[in-house]
């Protein structure tokens, strides 16, 4: 174990030493791979499947229009534009463009990547433009008429922070951002909630609640239900904790009292709560339903609108005008249902709301629930491209949309396994690839996450297509412990110091894939990034014989001093807290860049990070990349001067960073 540190320097984001040193690992990595004869073409097909103009384009139902944001090669930066579900039938839709970000970055000089708007209801004629800087969390916030298609000139606007804001009424919002000394919290993030009037000083705005240094974040909402208004305050504690608080008109609060780790949803006249530990005698990973009225009276009478069992998990859930819309897993395989309340105290009712084909995905991508049980659901596989289906609750669907096939299926199969990890836990992995008992081994890219219970569902992968199935590839995605695939107990199996049960579930799926002969530790490459980072870095320094080339992306590799970088005090619950000794002992041990060694041998890696991540601090990146040349260990190191944690800010970045990896990939796997 390493504890020394002689890299610290790498972690001055835009010192000028820490910048030459990422500028000669760049131009290494470019000779290395960008200068590769295949590396143009596949870059060329990756743009081409990110630009295509025959993509499906997602919308958000806001009062008569449908809004969508779309980038391709003629808009780099994207444009934020609306349409009518009459024209949206249509194959070329007639669009209402908005805001063009491309002309804005041009007239201002800086590289806008647009981060969303909220439209102000029920007029629907302003909102609150976010545009991030390059890429990054921090967001600068403006009032935007969506009748002049223009800013407004002396609307909201909020300098650079990490900001949230939503709006109350036509001239009020609630609003919690940097406002000096005292504003945000440790993980840098807002810790005040202010009630702002339009044509007054931010700083002179009412506060209206408070967090705590140490806690994550403060938040403030307005529920505008027609006939439900009412104001809402909170605050995240830590990463998976957090209270729930309605604000009364005087100023008091009154707080929806239920366990801090538990969810929260309130809607009309009901309360959702989905627990992520035991609670009135119900397990955990359960969905209650309660009267809000009643339940802040003190009643806990309620209903159980879903019981996991050791295969089937919540997925989540949203609301139509009448109706709840849940959607659940069975070993990682989604299924629909349509629950509906009943009136003067009648229980629940349940029905299938569509057939989901195996091994599928299927998710609600927008409701109406003011107005009507209109819904949109998008439906997908591993090999089947996405169609958008358009329905209303208890009468008739449509296909509005079907995406076009992107890569060459010949000869492609489905399959899901399970491998046993090492404390006997059984582990589902999707292989996609061809049928190897008649081809034998191959090239094989193993994929994994395992953190803050976030689950990998199937997907149409159009790029991963392209880029490695097309080529003979076989691509693997592990749904290991510290996901959500099997709901809250699968993510707390891995938390703390009980993390190396994730690595140990990816290890065992790399030795499985090994078993059945579908690949070789030489053939077999590993990915992931962010925790997936973590992950790949466990891999490099626990198991490197298991595989022949490791690519982590916007990685987490430095667990001694993650907490006191950008946003790492927000994930102290999900890993622990290297101020406290009792957790510093499994961090150090869990820890990627100081378990590196000299006397080990590592397969080939790619490190990829960004200067504008202002979430994982590139340092942890560019200090592994460091140390593994200072030991003498073949590493590649690429950082884009954008894109924030996303690692691209745009289709041009995100094409050259996956022809960067598949390139590295083919080289070492082939």
């Amino acid at each position: 174990m390493n504890d020394d540190d002689p890299y610290l320097w790498l972690e001055d984001i835009s010192g000028e030493d820490a910048l030459a040193w990422v500028a000669e690992r760049n131009a290494e990595t470019a000779d290395a791979l960008a200068a590769d004869a295949g590396f143009a073409p596949l870059k060329a097909r990756v743009r081409e499947v990110l630009d295509a103009s025959d993509r499906i384009p997602y919308t958000a139902r806001r009062g008569a229009y449908l809004y969508n944001f779309w980038r391709d090669a003629e808009h780099v930066r994207g444009v934020w534009r609306r349409t009518t579900l009459e024209q949206y039938r249509k194959d070329a839709p007639a669009w209402e463009v908005l805001l063009d970000v491309d002309a804005l970055a041009a007239a201002e000089g800086e590289k806008w990547v647009w981060d969303g708007a909220r439209v102000r209801r029920p007029a629907y004629d302003r909102a609150l433009v976010r545009l991030s800087r390059d890429g990054g969390d921090a967001v600068v916030v403006r009032e935007f008429d969506l009748g002049t298609r223009e800013f407004v000139a002396d609307g909201f606007r909020v300098p650079e922070a990490k900001t949230r804001i939503g709006w109350i009424d036509d001239d009020t919002v609630f609003v919690g951002t940097d406002t000096g000394p005292g504003s945000l919290t440790e993980s840098g993030y807002p810790r005040t909630v202010r009630r702002w009037r339009r044509g007054t000083p931010i700083e002179e705005s009412e506060l209206v609640y408070e967090a705590e240094d140490t806690d994550v974040s403060a938040w403030g909402y307005r529920d505008d239900t027609p006939g439900f208004e009412r104001d809402f305050v909170g605050r995240s504690l830590d990463f998976f904790r957090s209270e729930t608080h309605l604000l009364k008109p005087d100023g008091t609060t009154v707080r929806v009292d239920v366990p801090e780790d538990a969810v929260v949803d309130v809607h009309r006249r009901h309360l959702l709560v989905t627990l992520k530990s035991e609670w009135l005698g119900q397990p955990t990973g359960s969905l209650l339903a309660f009267g809000f009225d009643a339940f802040l009276a003190g009643d806990r009478t309620h209903e159980v609108l879903f019981t996991p069992d050791a295969r089937t998990a919540l997925a989540g859930h949203s609301w139509t005008r009448h109706h709840l819309v849940l959607e659940t897993m069975r070993d990682v395989s989604a299924r629909i249902e349509v629950l509906t309340p009943g009136g003067d105290g009648a229980g629940w009712t349940r029905t299938p709301l569509v057939g989901v084909p195996a091994l599928s995905a299927v998710g609600v991508v927008d409701t109406d629930p003011d107005v009507s049980d209109e819904y949109f659901l998008d439906v997908s596989g591993f090999l089947q491209p996405s169609s958008l289906h358009r329905g209303h609750i208890g009468g008739d669907t449509e296909v509005l949309k079907q995406a076009p096939d992107r890569f060459d299926t010949a000869g492609l199969a489905v399959e899901q396994y399970f491998a046993t990890s090492a404390d006997g836990t059984r582990v589902p992995y999707f292989v996609i690839g061809p049928d190897h008992a008649a081809t034998g081994p191959g090239p094989t890219l193993l994929y994994g996450y395992g953190g803050f219970e976030v689950s990998l569902t199937p997907y149409y992968g159009a790029v991963t297509g392209r880029a490695w199935l097309e080529g003979g590839g076989t691509y693997v995605i592990a749904n290991i412990r510290g996901g959500g695939e099997y709901g809250p107990d699968w993510h707390q199996a891995a938390l703390g110091a009980d993390r190396p049960r994730a690595f140990e579930d990816f290890a065992a799926v790399a030795r499985d894939l090994v078993a059945r002969g579908i690949t070789t530790p030489a053939q077999l490459g590993a990915s992931g990034g962010s925790n997936g980072g973590l992950l790949m870095g466990a891999m490099l320094t626990r198991h490197p014989e298991l595989f022949g080339a490791i690519v982590a992306q916007v990685p987490l590799l430095d667990m001694t001093r993650f907490h006191k970088l950008l946003a790492g005090a927000s994930w102290i619950a999900e890993y622990g807290d290297p101020d406290d000794p009792a957790d510093l002992a499994h961090l150090r041990e869990l820890s990627p860049y100081h378990r590196l060694a000299a006397d080990r041998t590592y397969p080939p890696v790619l490190l990829m990070t960004s200067t504008r991540d202002d979430r994982v601090h590139p340092g942890h990146a560019r200090k592994a990349a460091a140390r593994l040349r200072e030991l003498g260990h073949p590493v590649l190191f690429h950082e884009n001067t954008g894109g924030g944690h996303a690692g691209a800010g745009d289709n041009e970045q995100a094409a050259h960073n996956s022809a960067l990896v598949h390139t590295f990939l083919r080289k070492h796997l082939a």
